[in-house]
């Protein structure tokens, strides 16, 4: 008489469904829009665009630190890496529990801190120390802040760095996220990067 064979659901565990960073930043857009402000992360591109503003890693001083506000998932990250920024230069400060969780994995020589990167006045000699700090990246959305909010992240900034050390942003905008006369700050901003949903412009902005 046959056996009849045991139905394979019964004798193998369930695969694990893997999550897309695509829909980890769509939940927690939907959970906290205001915070995330993007649906989607950055574009390769983009990060590509925002990373070649950071000075030749060649020329960092030695325990130089490069720190990057909101990386989300990590895409711009992963451009730093590719630029040549050592992982160990890395300090990465990310509002969401859940990526932090991720970018500890995925960059396991940065330093991961989970804070508010609006938080920058009091917080920054804390996450930075006395270490050289060759350039700040931000992928934070300014534009769901107030205008003194928003001065105070990039004028701390630059106010801790050298005059020729950029402070790196993006925006979809047409309009600048900080007037740079107000924090006394010169402006560059580049051309549109298209191959990003939607297009962005990257702006640095250095002491004046």
């Amino acid at each position: 008489m046959l056996e009849v064979p045991q139905r394979r659901a019964q004798t193998q565990a369930r695969p694990r469904i893997k999550v897309s960073d695509e829909a980890r930043f769509f939940r927690g857009w939907l959970q906290r829009p205001l915070i995330m402000g993007a649906v989607s992360p950055s574009s390769r591109a983009l990060g590509r665009a925002m990373a070649s503003y950071v000075p030749d890693p060649a020329t960092f001083a030695p325990n130089s630190k490069v720190l990057e506000l909101g990386p989300g998932t990590g895409v711009v990250t992963q451009m730093l890496l590719a630029r040549g920024v050592p992982e160990r230069c890395l300090v990465l400060v990310e509002y969401s529990r859940e990526f932090c969780k991720l970018l500890r994995a995925r960059f396991p020589a940065a330093e991961v801190i989970q804070g508010d990167a609006y938080a920058i006045g009091a917080s920054l000699p804390e996450w930075i120390g006395v270490d050289p700090l060759e350039a700040v990246v931000s992928s934070l959305p300014l534009f769901t802040r107030p205008d003194d909010m928003r001065e105070e992240v990039v004028s701390r900034s630059l106010e801790r760095m050298e005059p020729a050390a950029p402070f790196i942003q993006f925006s979809y905008a047409f309009t600048q996220p900080v007037k740079p006369e107000r924090i006394g700050a010169k402006l560059e901003i580049s051309p549109w990067v298209k191959r990003n949903l939607p297009p962005a412009r990257v702006l640095v902005y250095r002491s004046a």
